[in-house]
């Protein structure tokens, strides 16, 4: 019987790049003992030890920018500038990791009812990680490195698309000069992804991906009582004030919705802007929607690719068709092109309403709902009314009155005129049914770590 195996598909061309032999659960649990050896060793050094590795793992990174981000772009469709970004910013967190991280695990005293109570961030043990295609090496490098640097090991479950990436990322690590083990990719189905999960050597898992996927795997984590941090899915708020810098917003709003073709867990998803100023921010936007220029991602010019497959080109129809059913008006986009690949138009829809799917679901794709506000309050009871709360972005000129705003708006993170963004330096995570936990800055380095008080007392 001949081995099961995952193909690849550039979605610029609808053509297969590789073959890949999917992993049996012997060989995958075979990963799993392996991996839980090296764990031990890995964690005997102390986070200063560890710096090392990850300063020559920023340096293979950079010393093979080009055919990572290659790789990423023929894999899942991002623009080459793009790709080529992700690749730096990797480096750029890896080194990060490497000055930040022993600061952060520094053990912690106090004063308590003892003669001496200390804190402690020691690890606990391999951390199974199950990321997207949408940022083939940021999404792995943002989830492991922070767990690695407390001296955790990991076992990447990437998607399946992007299979050349995950095993690319673990080849990093080798050439980093890792221990053996400490960071393994497996290529498997979901079943034996339950079955890690389950195991006794897998100490907790973290997922970024949909609420449906979130939802299966935090279940079975329960089940199995393992510490779980979900990153999911987001229909993050684009909030335009009437005293906003119109023509900086609408230049954001171009990126925020069209990089990566709108394919980003915290991108903005709705548009809200103020009465006053619609019509002009929808006008400017649909013109810079226009002008984008879209085609061969591997083309340094292009600004935007396709899609990540065939569905993904279907999903935005979908959403084009039931807003205009129901009486929205495309300014801009629209349908998909007459081409090869997965390609669909940048798309703004005005005359929205909340009965309209791009309006109340999460569109992962570049389509942009416009809603107009009365006022500041009717803003945020908008930006809120949703099921989730990964991040918003508030545009207005008064920065005494977005920062008392901010504290209104119920997500992880609000960004006062900028797009949202992931920083190395920032805790990046969701509330409602974008998920729990935080990833990156030192609170996310303490998420896979036992925080163990040691408390001493006069003899």
């Amino acid at each position: 019987m001949p081995t099961p195996t995952i193909t690849t598909i550039n979605p610029a061309t609808e053509l297969p790049l590789h073959s890949y032999p999917l992993m049996s659960q012997q060989q995958v649990l075979t990963i799993v003992e392996e991996v839980h050896k090296a764990q031990q060793n890995w964690s005997s050094l102390t986070p200063s030890q560890r710096s090392p590795y990850f300063l020559k793992l920023a340096a293979i990174l950079r010393k093979n920018t080009n055919h990572y981000a290659t790789l990423m772009t023929n894999e899942m469709g991002k623009p080459i500038t793009e790709s080529l970004a992700e690749v730096e910013k990797c480096a750029v967190l890896a080194e990060t990791i490497a000055q930040q991280g022993p600061i952060w695990l520094q053990p912690e005293s106090l004063h308590a009812d003892g003669k001496e109570h200390l804190i402690t961030f020691e690890p606990l043990g391999t951390i199974f990680i199950i990321m997207p295609w949408n940022y083939p090496f940021w999404q792995p490098a943002k989830v492991a490195l922070p767990p690695l640097m407390a001296g955790n090991s990991i076992i990447l479950k990437h998607a399946s698309n992007v299979t050349g990436s995950s095993l690319a990322f673990e080849d990093a690590f080798i050439q980093a000069g890792f221990p053996k083990n400490v960071f393994r990719s497996i290529i498997c189905d979901h079943q034996i992804s339950n079955a890690l999960i389950a195991h006794d050597n897998i100490a907790a898992c973290s997922l970024t991906g949909s609420v449906s996927a979130g939802s299966k795997v935090a279940s079975e984590s329960g089940k199995h009582i393992k510490k779980m941090v979900l990153e999911l899915g987001g229909s993050d708020p684009f909030i335009v004030l009437a005293d906003a810098d119109i023509e900086k917003a609408v230049h954001a709003a171009l990126k925020a919705r069209t990089s990566n073709a709108g394919q980003v867990c915290i991108g903005s998803k709705r548009f809200i802007v103020h009465k006053s100023v619609a019509d002009n921010f929808s006008k400017h936007f649909a013109q810079l929607i226009k002008q984008l220029k879209i085609g061969d991602p591997l083309n340094p010019q292009t600004q935007m690719g396709p899609l990540v497959n065939a569905q993904a080109v279907k999903d935005m129809e979908e959403f084009v068709t039931d807003a205009v059913h129901k009486g929205a008006k495309v300014l801009a986009g629209g349908k998909r092109l007459d081409r090869k690949g997965f390609f669909f138009e940048p798309t703004v829809l005005t005359n929205t309403t909340p009965q309209m799917n791009a309006v109340c679901t999460e569109t992962f794709g570049p389509i942009a709902p416009i809603i107009v506000v009365e006022n500041d309050d009717e803003a945020i009871q908008i930006a809120n009314q949703t099921e989730f709360g990964l991040s918003a972005s508030l545009w207005t000129q008064d920065l005494k009155k977005a920062k008392h705003l901010a504290h209104k708006i119920n997500a992880g993170a609000i960004f006062i005129n900028s797009i949202s963004k992931s920083h190395p330096l920032l805790p990046i995570g969701g509330i409602k049914k974008s998920g729990y936990g935080r990833e990156l800055s030192h609170y996310g380095i303490k998420e896979f770590v036992n925080i163990k008080t040691i408390n001493v007392y006069e003899p």
